[in-house]
């Protein structure tokens, strides 16, 4: 058993009942992920989990504040709670808490001092594309430049955004977007929503490093227009995807339509744990905005849920880092690419068994 000496107290304490490798874990534990729609805080907490650890979002005022999800007085849930006026009260003893995670109120003694021991541990907590990001083991609650992964054309006028509802994954958040990066299974998953399932060929493709993780660019004859409105597409046209891919378990494509149209997903793939995943799927586009949004929704959650099938029936369930673990065919350039990258930056097997 280790001493007290023995202990690293720089690191933050594993989740009860982690499902990761402890090595893999303080690696994943340092990098930034979406835990809820913003739209989603505010009218009760929100009870989450990210990397097995229990999480609570609510709202502050106009703060967000992301906090451990259990009642420093007695372990109750705070989800289990209700959101009143500027902070969140449990359900067990009437505790209030406010902006910072502070506890503001304990009805059982209202005139006294509150003690530190009753304040909630906190983490940052950052609002981007109508997401709410976090970090288990920040050094800031400001997250360092490239920390949040960019999404392109979000941020301009002529663009809409759209933050779909998140979507649970009954597998490893590594397998799910080694999915969404891979480029030769719309013919085959994907043909009741947008492919082709008579155009399967992959022309040939190559990936470019990037600073948090890489970039690739594939051109395909396969169209991206819902299945039933293929007439408006170009006979003869090139669509070009773009995919840049955010280490450990995001990325985005960019999709060229005809003429000046582009489609942007991303794809992030938050880690519940090690065997569930809640995917985050804001969109922005420059065509087609104003039509309803709940079709984008409907549209987006077919195609996620064709994958979502494919995901949890993988074997095995991790992310083999070892390239001789699976066979491999040259289509699979942004899978391999993407795997070198993860084992890169110090994971190994993912899984605490």
């Amino acid at each position: 058993m280790a001493t007290a000496a023995q202990i690293d107290t720089s690191k933050p304490p594993l989740p009860h009942g982690c499902t990761f490798d402890a090595d893999d874990w303080y690696v994943l534990a340092r990098h930034w992920y979406p835990v809820a729609l913003v739209r989603e805080v505010g009218t009760a907490p929100v009870g989450t989990k990210l990397l097995d650890q229990p999480i609570l979002v609510y709202r502050a005022g106009e703060d967000i504040v992301v906090a451990t999800d259990v009642c420093p007085h007695r372990g109750v849930p705070l989800s289990m709670g209700t959101q009143q006026g500027d902070g969140v009260v449990c359900p067990y003893h009437g505790l209030k808490f406010g902006r910072g995670g502070k506890c503001v109120h304990v009805p059982a003694h209202p005139a006294r001092d509150i003690p530190a021991r009753l304040h909630l541990r906190t983490f940052p907590s950052v609002e981007r594309y109508g997401l709410v990001w976090t970090c288990l083991d920040a050094e800031s609650d400001v997250p360092p430049a490239g920390a949040i992964p960019d999404m392109p054309h979000w941020d301009e006028a002529e663009f809409q955004q759209i933050t779909c509802p998140w979507i649970d994954i009954k597998g490893f958040a590594g397998r799910q977007l080694e999915g969404f990066l891979d480029v030769a299974h719309f013919a085959f998953v994907h043909h009741e929503t947008f492919a082709d399932p008579d155009n399967a060929e992959v022309p040939s493709y190559t990936t470019k490093r990037t600073e948090h993780g890489f970039e690739a660019e594939y051109w395909s004859s396969v169209g991206n227009y819902p299945i039933g409105l293929t007439q408006r597409g170009v006979p003869g046209f090139r669509w070009l995807r773009h995919f840049r891919c955010h280490l450990p378990f995001t990325a985005t494509l960019e999709i060229h339509f005809p003429g000046k149209d582009r489609l942007v997903i991303m794809n992030a793939a938050s880690p519940v744990s090690a065997r569930t995943t809640r995917l985050f799927a804001p969109i922005a586009r420059n065509f087609d905005t104003d039509l309803p949004v709940q079709d984008v929704y409907d549209f987006n959650r077919k195609v996620f849920e064709e994958d979502k099938a494919i995901v949890e029936a993988q074997m095995p369930e991790w992310l083999p880092l070892d390239p001789t673990d699976e066979a491999h065919i040259p289509a699979d350039m942004s899978s391999m690419t993407y795997r070198r990258a993860l084992k890169a930056i110090g994971l190994k097997r993912f899984f605490g068994y």
